[in-house]
């Protein structure tokens, strides 16, 4: 009998593309994955895993679990498609997937955000996948459901088809790393970043360092939400929103708070970015120097990198 087990979790092994083929972009089946071993289990690049699925485990609880730029998240749920003040976009990703606590946050900063600040409506970009984890392209983060990117383009007065959404092209608020297009920016764009700071929840928002500096010349009065609003590269067309580990998330690893000298990171933190040095890039940083022998690509994160918790999430119904 033993005999037999084992040779049936082989069979299953090589149809999951576990080994020499576990590399290859078609998903997993996942309803496989409860019959590996926790060993074979463990060894599944997790990029190609988490990106396999198409539902969330909703049979466990609500919960952020490890790190925003290395964790999973169990019973997500989806922020809909389209709201009154809202619409998703790029819906093939299925990347509208997200913690309880900041689907109601991206709804109430809509909604208040079109009744008071000039703002037709959001266009809401990418936030995590069904179970998070790491995504196969484009982010290192948004992987527990606490992140979400609001794109800088208002949401247009028409309901958008898929293939319109699919398709839509952003606006580049800030086309060069000194200076924001002063076609495109707006108060409204600064009141929609500064009502979203606000909210207690927040823990971060990240935009390209000239658009933090336009709202460091904008800003009157109490001046501390500014603190919340980071500098940081790859942000001319959204603005990322990240919430803090809900209460009583005690697998979620919280970031240290945002804790700047001046009270709003409009000084010496800002003078940095908007310099002329070279930006030290922590997220896919440029080699050094070419390569004179062809360099082989280290081998992917597997699921055992994560906290042991994410194997129930992937292999829950």
């Amino acid at each position: 009998m033993k005999r037999h087990l084992l040779i049936a979790a082989a069979v299953i092994a090589a149809g999951l593309g576990i080994g020499a083929a576990a590399w290859s972009q078609s998903p997993y089946d996942v309803r496989a994955l409860a019959a590996l071993s926790d060993k074979e289990l463990m060894k599944l690049p997790a990029k190609k895993l988490f990106s396999s699925f198409t539902t969330p485990a909703s049979t466990m609880k609500s919960r952020p679990i490890g790190f925003y730029s290395k964790g999973c998240q169990a019973g997500a749920v989806a922020l809909p498609v389209d709201g009154p003040a809202w619409q998703v976009i790029r819906l093939s990703r299925n990347r509208n997937w997200g913690q309880p606590q900041l689907v109601d946050l991206i709804e109430r900063l809509a909604v208040e955000a079109k009744a008071n600040d000039g703002w037709n409506g959001l266009l809401v970009g990418d936030m995590s996948m069904p179970r998070g984890g790491p995504m196969p392209s484009g982010h290192a983060s948004h992987q527990v459901g606490l992140d979400a990117d609001i794109w800088f383009k208002q949401m247009p007065d028409h309901r958008m088809t898929a293939k319109e959404r699919e398709n839509i092209k952003p606006e580049v608020l800030a086309p060069t790393r000194h200076s924001v297009d002063k076609a495109l920016w707006s108060e409204a764009h600064a009141r929609l970043l500064k009502r979203a700071a606000s909210y207690p929840e927040v823990e971060r928002i990240f935009v390209n360092p000239p658009i933090k500096a336009a709202l460091c010349k904008w800003a009157t009065g109490d001046r501390s939400w500014l603190a919340k609003v980071r500098p940081y590269y790859n942000h001319n067309y959204h603005f990322h929103i990240r919430i803090a580990c809900p209460a009583g998330s005690t697998k979620c690893k919280p970031q240290p708070p945002v804790a700047m000298e001046d009270g709003t990171g409009c000084g010496k933190d800002l003078a940095y970015w908007m310099g002329n040095a070279p930006w030290k890039r922590i997220e896919h940083p440029p080699p050094e120097k070419k390569p004179t022998k062809p360099v082989k690509p280290p081998a992917p994160l597997t699921l055992a990198s994560f906290p042991a918790e994410c194997r129930a999430v992937v292999t829950a119904e």
